[in-house]
């Protein structure tokens, strides 16, 4: 595959061998996102699990946000619906919602749901769930106090699932961010995916591989000692 110059200029960035530390690693990131727009900074982390049979999925609560302006949509009724409409939803319904959802509209970037409004949203599976937009009681989505999930959403809490080869894909903040900022937001990705991690069944190192990127840049490798370091102190 042929490369572009700016794509190489980036790679001659970043030691593709070397273990980066946290503040090299953000270094490297900002420089090596070249591109002609504001690149997502993106994660990926490679688990010691065996993804058949653990799951491995939460939220994480980015303290400055991803740096992208999040549609949330509602399934709410009675009470709920002024909740969610005061906490800055942008769409907020029942059948009505479903209905245009089936009939191909998808112009959200999160669902929330009230529990007693499951059976209308549990219709929208085959729509919903391949595009990881069905809400969940496991990251909160679908929750009694609609209003608290909204503001965290709006706020920047991104949703994340190890894949089927055992690596969690997410994203946290935009190149452009100030170098603590993205750090702080690492940190908090990384905090969340560990915490995540199964109570029985993790033999080895559980986070067996972290690297971080631009949208169009070369991957960087985080040093697992700080990285454990940060993680397992709590």
């Amino acid at each position: 595959m042929k490369r572009s110059k700016r794509y190489e200029g980036a790679v001659a960035q970043v030691d593709g061998k070397q273990f980066y530390d946290l503040n090299g690693a953000i270094e490297k990131l900002k420089v090596s996102a070249s591109a002609g727009f504001d690149e997502t900074a993106e994660i990926a982390l490679n688990l010691g699990i065996k993804p058949q049979q653990q799951v491995v999925r939460g939220t994480c609560s980015l303290p400055h946000g991803t740096g992208k302006s999040v549609r949330v949509l509602v399934f709410a009724k009675g009470e709920n619906v002024t909740e969610a409409e005061q906490a800055g939803a942008d769409f907020v319904g029942g059948d009505d919602l479903a209905k245009k959802i089936q009939d191909g509209w998808l112009e959200f970037d999160k669902v929330v749901a009230t529990p007693d409004m499951m059976p209308v949203v549990g219709k929208l599976g085959k729509v919903l769930g391949p595009r990881g937009l069905m809400p969940s009681p496991k990251t909160g989505t679908v929750t009694k106090d609609v209003g608290k999930m909204v503001e965290e959403l709006k706020k920047g809490m991104v949703e994340f699932r190890a894949d089927r080869h055992g690596i969690v894909h997410s994203v946290f903040g935009k190149c452009s961010f100030e170098p603590e900022m993205l750090k702080e937001n690492l940190i908090a990705m990384l905090k969340s995916v560990y915490e995540a991690r199964p109570e029985e069944g993790v033999k080895g190192r559980y986070l067996k591989k972290v690297c971080v990127s631009s949208t169009m840049g070369p991957g960087i490798l985080l040093d697992l000692g700080e990285v454990s370091a940060i993680t397992e102190q709590g």
